[in-house]
């Protein structure tokens, strides 16, 4: 039989989707289940992106330009300009879904063997993509103690080899809901011009910034126009997951017009997509004001029923829709996996995003696991109530 490569036996399985189907057997048994482990919003995608494609009346779905239709791109501009970022059409390559555009990133701006740090606990798939990339991924930890806080700068100093090309954050976190402030980006911009490294951000979560705490982009920093590398998608800003549009936004000439020829090679991201991408940036000012008011209600729940469960500690998220929580157990994987084939309360159970996948270092994470608050107020209640009955009767419980 012929073999799998060395590259798809080392590629990670997301933490966030491996339970799935340990959480389809539980649905057959009927038992409902409460899905905390992926940021799949039930916040409705504005009607204006969906009274798009309602009207969408082309004889033929064609492909767009590699770098994604100008039309939608100088709309694009505009949108980034209205916030403060000052970039123009040719500075924005379209990408298909935040996930491409880091991809594009990696491949772009470093050589396999390469380094990038990157602080963690991050989102699972930034292993998945430098994996692909031939890229090594060197963490910074970052502690829950302090709500997951920037790690120091002599930490990154420390880690600083002659193969780190890049650092990478993502501002607000997923996983951690940590908005990474003025100041802490203020000293990676020293660091990253010190070194002569890019910064890379992903920064898709911009819009759900709390408690009067504002979004500061990399792209807003003096200095580092041949550095910063933004991501960005559509998907959690406009509840549109699967639009799969995302954006690569750059100042550096030599890493748009690179990217570009990565573009080229898959030919052109998604038409429709990017209908709806386009329809979206007519969102009125009162839908964001909706979906931050409810964010903030189901933020404040979650947060204060987790933290009344003996064993159980939650920061306070500062933005996105996250949080990652240190439960009284001996391994968060083996929970997880318990929660749907074992444990059921009242035909109710819960699914978590383990934290050890979302952690580059082995044997960290064991006793996190990171939960999306996207579910309404009355079913995170529920979940909650399930994730306290659970850790009652857990053989693992420590």
């Amino acid at each position: 039989m012929p073999k799998i490569s060395d590259r798809g036996i080392e590629m990670p399985a997301s933490p966030i989707r491996k339970l799935v189907p340990f959480a389809e057997a539980a649905k057959k048994r009927g038992v409902k289940v409460y899905h905390l482990n992926i940021g799949q919003p039930d916040i409705h995608t504005p009607e204006v992106a969906l009274q798009a494609v309602r009207k969408f009346d082309q004889k033929v779905i064609e492909y767009s330009h590699s770098a994604g239709n100008e039309g939608y791109r100088r709309k694009l501009a505009g949108y980034y300009q209205n916030i403060g970022i000052n970039v123009d059409h040719n500075e924005i390559i379209i990408t298909t879904g935040g996930s491409e555009a880091i991809s594009f990133a990696f491949k772009t701006c470093m050589n396999p063997g390469d380094e990038v740090i990157i602080p963690e606990p991050f989102y699972t798939n930034y292993n998945a993509f430098a994996l692909a990339a031939g890229v090594k991924v060197v963490p910074i930890t970052s502690n829950i103690k302090d709500g997951f806080a920037l790690p120091s700068i002599s930490e990154f100093e420390k880690s600083i080899t002659p193969r780190t090309k890049a650092i990478m954050v993502c501002n607000p976190n997923n996983p951690t809901g940590y908005l990474y402030s003025k100041e802490e980006l203020l000293h990676l911009r020293e660091l990253v011009l010190k070194h002569d490294l890019y910064l890379f951000a992903d920064e898709v979560y911009r819009e759900f910034c709390y408690d009067g705490n504002e979004h500061f982009s990399i792209m807003q920093l003096e200095g580092l126009e041949e550095h910063a590398v933004l991501m960005d998608s559509v998907s959690k800003r406009y509840s549109e997951c699967g639009v799969r549009i995302g954006a690569l936004i750059s100042k550096n000439k030599n890493v748009i017009g690179t990217a570009l020829k990565f573009a080229q090679a898959r030919l052109s991201p998604p038409s429709l997509g990017q209908v709806v991408g386009e329809a979206s940036l007519d969102t009125p000012k009162e839908y964001f004001k909706e979906v931050y008011d409810e964010y903030i209600t189901r933020r404040n729940l979650v947060i204060e029923e987790l933290n009344k469960i003996p064993g159980v500690y939650a920061p306070m998220p500062k933005g996105a829709f996250y949080t990652v929580v240190s439960l009284p157990i001996d391994d968060a994987d083996k929970f997880c996996q318990w929660l749907l084939e074992e444990f059921e309360y009242e035909k109710q159970t819960v699914m978590l995003a383990p934290a050890s996948g979302f952690y580059a270092t082995p044997g960290l994470g064991k006793n996190e696991a990171r939960i999306a608050y996207v579910l309404k107020k009355e079913d995170l209640v529920n979940a909650v109530k399930c994730l306290e009955e659970a850790l009652k009767v857990y053989p693992g419980r420590v």
